[in-house]
């Protein structure tokens, strides 16, 4: 297990010394000056060629490279283009909106999609049987914004039973923090749900006709045992492959969510770096979700052995 650590970390630093060069690479040469912009529609040569020397943008692609790996691994990502404000501190101002939203999500849709999967396959060709394969239609189908608006509409501007848009922070109170958070973290869970579920009820399937499943129910085990005890435990690799593969789809959902429901989080700073060309802010936050993707990959490689005790690394 140590050498297979050893050689993961070692496999992780070659890719996100790759995926820094790319994203070097993709923001510097794609079109458009940032010194220009944020200079404005007035400014004088001079002016812009003043800011490109105070960002280092005339120096060759190679050496700012060098001093971009050198300030990040000193824990310095920069200063915001248009905020004038390290990069880092914004990204931590909006890191509990995105927090909250994401860990609400993967909650309701584990427990949900696991729940809803298992019980297909306990009882396949039945009504719940019947109800997921409607379900996972729907939730593969229909974009996220499209159910957002749906929610906004009729849960917020129709009954007024929920606040339409932003964000109140947890400690101004559980109520209102959640309160602000149901719609969007039923919109964005509902692709997740129907995902999880339908990989469940597959593993659960095939897990159910083996003959140690038979042998469990011909001696009396209950539906509870035989489903829960030894049928999820063993169907346990693949749901968890999926739901680490959701952890990673979930930082684009974050941004569609974030920006429908006007939720101040890495999404909308990523889409509003976007827009104003801030290579600081879009640097740090790829560099730092591939990370995060990394380390999600590795967490379930291990947990692996965890689930099913065959596996050895």
């Amino acid at each position: 297990m140590v050498v297979f650590i050893i050689r993961r970390m070692v496999s992780t630093i070659a890719v996100m010394a790759m995926v820094g060069i790319f994203v070097f690479l993709l923001l510097r040469l794609a079109p458009g000056d940032p010194a220009a912009m944020m200079a404005g529609r007035s400014a004088t040569a001079e002016m812009i060629a003043g800011i490109r020397e105070k960002l280092g943008l005339n120096d060759p692609l190679p050496v700012q490279f060098i001093y971009w790996v050198r300030d990040m691994l000193g824990g310095d990502f920069g200063i915001s283009i248009f905020a004038g404000r390290p990069v880092l501190e914004l990204i931590w101002q909006r890191l509990e909106p995105t927090l909250s939203l994401s860990i609400l999500t993967m909650i309701l849709s584990v427990t949900v999609g696991i729940s809803f999967g298992t019980l297909a396959a306990w009882r396949t060709g039945g009504l719940v049987d019947r109800l997921l394969a409607a379900f996972s239609a729907f939730g593969y189908s229909v974009p996220v914004f499209v159910i957002g608006y749906f929610l906004i509409y009729f849960f917020a501007i129709r009954t007024h039973w929920l606040p339409v848009q932003g964000f109140v922070p947890m400690d101004s109170g559980l109520g209102p923090w959640f309160v602000h958070l149901v719609l969007p973290t039923v919109a964005l869970s509902l692709g997740y749900i129907a995902f999880i579920a339908r990989v469940t009820r597959a593993s659960m399937l095939e897990v159910l006709s083996e003959d140690y499943m038979r042998t469990a129910a011909a001696k009396g085990a209950s539906s509870y045992a035989m489903l829960f005890h030894h049928a999820l435990k063993n169907a346990g690799v693949p749901i968890l492959t999926v739901i680490g593969l959701s952890f990673a789809w979930l930082i684009g959902g974050v941004v569609l969510t974030e920006t429908v429901f006007n939720i101040p989080g890495i999404g909308r700073l990523v889409v509003d770096a976007i827009s104003n060309r801030d290579y600081p802010i879009i640097q740090s936050v790829l560099i730092l979700t591939s990370g995060l993707y990394v380390l999600i990959n590795l967490t379930v490689d291990l947990a692996y052995t965890l689930i099913d005790p065959r596996i050895r690394y």
